[in-house]
């Protein structure tokens, strides 16, 4: 990723009047006055895993499992992510699992990396892949299988103005890229709590 010198908060403040001023509406009245501070803030917390290193946060392992070797399964870890073609926000879940090689980490960890990837401008696609490289990077597994469903409101709120449609990406790889594994997999994930 490319390294860009980041505007000051007073230059990013001004953006979002710029932004108010071009939609129509008056910066400087009431109601607005303070929305390019509440748009910064919102901004820092929306794009936060820019500043975070999703392999630092797989970085502990624990090796004493008592020779557990089976699938680790998260299902339903909701996010909220924004499209990088019009900042629009998607919103949905990731099911991600895992054969250990030799170790595991621990079960936050992987919802952190889903926070750390979703909170940048993305594409479901890419938010995908990324997750199961850092995964694989970090511990090497025998199997990763992610899976990320979102209703994504750049299609339902503009555009074609579809509202309901989830978008499915997946990404299977070592024994998870097998059609018994897939199933089993989706068959997990689909199963009643």
């Amino acid at each position: 990723m490319n390294v860009v010198e980041k505007p000051s908060r007073e230059q990013a403040e001004q953006a979002v009047r710029t932004l108010l001023a071009w939609a129509g509406d008056d910066p400087d009245r009431e109601g607005l006055k303070d929305t390019p501070n509440r748009v910064v803030n919102a901004y820092t917390e929306y794009f936060s895993g820019y500043d975070q290193d999703p392999i630092e946060a797989l970085g502990r392992k624990f090796d004493d499992v008592g020779g557990y070797d089976e699938i680790v399964l998260l299902r339903n870890i909701d996010f909220n992510s924004h499209c990088e073609h019009h900042i629009a926000p998607f919103i949905g879940k990731a099911h991600i699992a895992y054969i250990p090689n030799k170790a595991v980490v621990g079960i936050s960890k992987i919802a952190r990396v889903v926070d750390i990837f979703s909170r940048r401008l993305q594409t479901q696609e890419t938010m995908t892949a990324q997750i199961a490289n850092a995964l694989e990077q970090s511990m090497q597994p025998r199997g990763i299988a992610v899976f990320i469903e979102a209703e994504h409101q750049c299609m339902s709120m503009r555009g074609v103005m579809k509202s309901n449609v989830d978008t499915i990406t997946t990404q299977f790889r070592g024994e998870y890229n097998t059609p018994e594994m897939k199933a089993s997999f989706m068959s997990m994930i689909r199963s009643p709590r």
